[in-house]
């Protein structure tokens, strides 16, 4: 099993805890030793960096992160697009995988953090209240622009990892970042009659392998 080099430090602190906790029980009552060793076999899953097969289609945008999709909407204005947008809201428990790749091919145009609150990732208003990271993707004239995806914490996660600096040029599907245990991704677009939406509320998707919408329009001039 492949573990993120995003998750070391964490593991590290882990198996120290969970090292003593099975020592103390194994002295005072050893069937509870069983219980740090679930937890750090947890631990290590929670981390963990499955391989996927990335789809050959340019004119497609991926799932940016693992879970359950909650939301496929339509918002009158995004700041970030600067028209309206569709938004696809993917919810993460901590079982799925929490690494985040990038929906498609493009250029990093900006990385925005914001500080906020930790509510619970399931409620709607955790998108605008809570800490998030934004990135901000060119994906340069074949697909309409630009895209947008925002890394939010929820109640339990309270760090957001996010190595893709402006300038940066992503591959579809790359890996940018992680958010650390439960959490909310949201992807938005420019709202046009040329995507197709491959994606519905109640669908769990993959991170970089998903299919979310595919555009069926002409070529975009940049």
């Amino acid at each position: 099993m492949l573990i993120t080099h995003d998750g070391w430090k964490e593991i590290v602190v882990l198996t120290a805890g969970c090292a003593a906790a099975t020592a103390a029980a194994a002295v005072w009552f050893w069937p509870l030793a069983v219980i740090p060793l679930l937890v750090w076999g947890w631990g290590l899953w929670f981390f963990r960096d499955p391989p996927r097969a990335i789809p050959d289609d340019p004119n497609v945008l991926l799932a940016p992160a693992d879970g359950k999709v909650v939301a496929v909407e339509r918002v009158e204005q995004n700041e970030w697009i600067g028209t309206p947008a569709v938004r696809i809201d993917i919810f993460l428990s901590i079982f799925d995988a929490h690494i985040n790749r990038s929906p498609c091919a493009g250029a990093v145009q900006q990385v925005i953090r914001k500080a906020g609150r930790y509510l619970n990732a399931m409620r709607p208003e955790a998108a605008s209240r809570n800490c998030a990271n934004t990135l901000v993707l060119h994906p340069g004239n074949r697909l309409p622009g630009p895209v947008v995806v925002r890394q939010i914490v929820g109640a339990i996660a309270r760090r957001i990892v996010c190595h893709a600096r402006p300038g940066d040029d992503l591959e579809a599907g790359q890996r940018f970042g992680m958010i650390k245990f439960g959490s909310r991704t949201e992807l938005y677009i420019p709202v046009s009659d040329g995507w197709q939406m491959l994606t519905r509320p109640g669908q769990k998707v993959r991170a970089g392998s998903s299919p979310l919408v595919r555009w069926n329009g002409s070529t975009v001039r940049s």
